[in-house]
């Protein structure tokens, strides 16, 4: 169904790339607008735990994802203030977890959507997606008009596309803002992603292979910030939230010259995620908070799904129908467990005493139960040949 079929995506971002791939692979003509004049990314680091790792294997980027970062083995929770270790998980059966740099994750993608003969437009910025006849009509800022046959959404956060679908919406200040940066590190560091928890703030930290350790720390404040990922903080100001952790954490900060900030905000998973000749996936319809390491694996796992569905469906209509129905209650269920997460990292008083000790409990008697609790997350394949229902907490 998708032979040279004319398919126009909004965004050269984590879904859009991967997006662009797997559907030219399956034969479509695929054209990606992107707003920035090169395909690059300034954020940090990410995790891709093994659902995401399935399908850039099935996309053929295996072999780049191994080169792109160190295979983790392991997690740490450790007390924020002492940095005793609260538990220890052990990742080495769960599958396949990588640690990297989220530029090198955009690199190989882009790499892999331009091998695969997608074409990517840079400089077009939209300024609005209306509808006209039955087909979506996109407005760019220097004045021109497209109709494109399928369009696609994959413009993140503040996506125009879900806009038109859906209309505006307002996302909520958790009162929860992050930093983010990355550090030199020797290379022998172990790949171990460390949390470091304490009453109203964590940390996390692991190493991204290359000379690159990550760097993300939260802290609930009442002050506004903007959800952006492109603003810049004194180090002061993180240096003096995590006064009091431990001299690791403590050294780790003293690098951080230039960090990061942006506002954590929850937004509503969209209500319509396809319609008139268009479809939105990833940040576009489910933002979620950085709390299950799950943004961009989600992202990964919508565009096998769409592209899967497109190319077995007979028409649009169905193909997004089916799409939606496969994607939209594990993505509210990811989504929510992200927010649990938030509220179970920032504990404080006799309830931060009493989840330690069981932490501590739970971490001897039975640390397969205490990863397991993931199992679902971890162990869905998207890339299946048909794949079971899946069953969300």
């Amino acid at each position: 169904m998708l032979k040279s079929r004319k398919v126009t995506i909004v965004g050269a971002g984590v879904a859009g790339l991967a997006l662009g791939r797997a559907l030219a692979l399956r034969g479509a003509e695929v054209d990606i607008l992107e707003q920035a004049d090169a395909i690059r990314e300034v954020g940090a680091g990410l995790q891709i735990s093994p659902n995401g790792a399935r399908v850039l294997h099935a996309l053929g980027l295996g072999d780049a994802l191994a080169e792109a970062g160190p295979e983790a083995d392991g997690v740490e929770i450790r007390e924020g203030e002492t940095g005793a270790i609260l538990a220890r998980l052990d990742l080495a059966r769960r599958g396949e977890f990588r640690l990297l740099h989220r530029a090198r994750l955009i690199d190989l993608l882009a790499t892999g959507a331009a091998e695969a003969g997608v074409s990517v437009r840079l400089r077009t910025k939209i300024a609005g997606v209306d509808t006209r006849d039955g087909r979506p009509v996109l407005r760019t800022e220097d004045g021109r008009e497209e109709s494109p046959d399928l369009l696609i959404g994959a413009d993140g956060l503040h996506s125009r596309v879900r806009v038109a679908l859906n209309g505006p919406h307002a996302p909520f200040f958790t009162h929860q803002v992050a930093w983010r940066g990355v550090i030199p590190v020797e290379d022998n560091a172990p790949a171990v992603p460390q949390v470091y928890v304490g009453p109203g703030r964590h940390l996390v930290s692991y190493p991204l292979g290359h000379g690159l350790r990550n760097v993300v720390a939260i802290e609930e404040r009442r002050r506004w910030v903007e959800e952006s990922w492109y603003l810049r903080d004194d180090p002061a100001h993180l240096r003096d939230a995590f006064r009091g952790f431990c001299p690791r954490v403590q050294g780790w900060l003293e690098q951080m010259d230039e960090p990061w900030l942006w506002g954590l905000f929850r937004h509503a998973v969209a209500a319509r995620w396809h319609g008139e000749g268009m479809a939105i996936l990833g940040d576009a319809a489910h933002p979620t908070l950085p709390f299950l390491a799950q943004g961009a694996v989600m992202a990964l796992e919508d565009a096998w799904v769409m592209a899967d569905c497109l190319a077995r469906y007979d028409t649009d209509a169905a193909a997004l129908t089916a799409y939606q129905n496969a994607r939209a209650p594990r993505c509210r269920a990811l989504v929510e467990a992200a927010n649990r997460n938030a509220r179970n990292y920032h504990l404080s008083g006799m309830a931060r005493r009493v989840a330690h000790a069981a932490l501590r409990t739970a971490a001897v008697v039975a640390p397969n139960q205490l990863l397991g609790r993931f199992d679902w997350v971890y162990t869905h394949d998207v890339t299946a040949p048909a794949p079971l229902p899946g069953r969300f907490p």
